[in-house]
């Protein structure tokens, strides 16, 4: 394949991180359904393309699990590290899956835009990894919230994008099982 763009995502240097998406928050998070519905997507998808995936908790013993709309779709094998720490950079747990998963671009999703999605999208940026956030897979308890979190991390170089694009530029192209599996979960 030829050389592409630098923000398009690839799979062969691409994890996700899922932050967060825990029971306490369904009540209040701004479209959460939709959120659960996309990260779930971005589990199953990367699952598919055989790419690391690493899940986050923050204080599950206050917030709870996380939810079975995300769950039940994270690949076999996926580190679940619970944390109190908003950012996950740095939480025992999260930094051994991150080291032995060695990417260099990562998809970040989750709650809340603002707080965790944020901080972990930075503390990713400092490192030099090449970040991108689906916008239709991170919430906040509010849109203005939502809105303030994408911004900022945009300004600091993270990609926004959605979950179904990232896939997609994942992919590369058209053909085969992993494409076809892709395509029926998107539908």
């Amino acid at each position: 394949m030829s050389s592409r763009h630098p923000a398009l995502a690839t799979r062969e240097d691409t994890g996700l991180v899922i932050v967060d998406v825990q029971e306490a928050f369904a009540p209040v998070i701004d479209g959460f359904d939709d959120l659960v519905a996309a990260c779930g997507l971005l589990a199953e998808g990367f699952g598919v393309m055989g790419r690391p995936v690493i899940s986050t908790r923050q204080y599950p013993k206050g917030l709870g699990e996380t939810v079975p709309g995300v769950a039940s779709r994270l690949p076999e094998g996926t580190p679940v590290i619970d944390k109190t720490r908003f950012s996950a950079c740095g939480v025992q747990g999260f930094e051994e899956a991150y080291d032995d998963a060695r990417c260099g671009a990562w998809v970040v999703c989750g709650i809340e835009s603002h707080v965790c999605v944020n901080q972990t999208v930075h503390d990713l940026l400092s490192r030099g990894a090449s970040v991108h956030v689906p916008a239709d897979a991170v919430s906040s308890r509010t849109a203005a919230n939502r809105q303030a979190g994408l911004d900022k991390m945009a300004r600091a170089g993270a990609h926004v994008t959605t979950a179904e694009m990232v896939l997609f530029e994942m992919l590369g192209q058209a053909g085969g099982p992993e494409f076809k599996a892709i395509s029926g979960l998107v539908r």
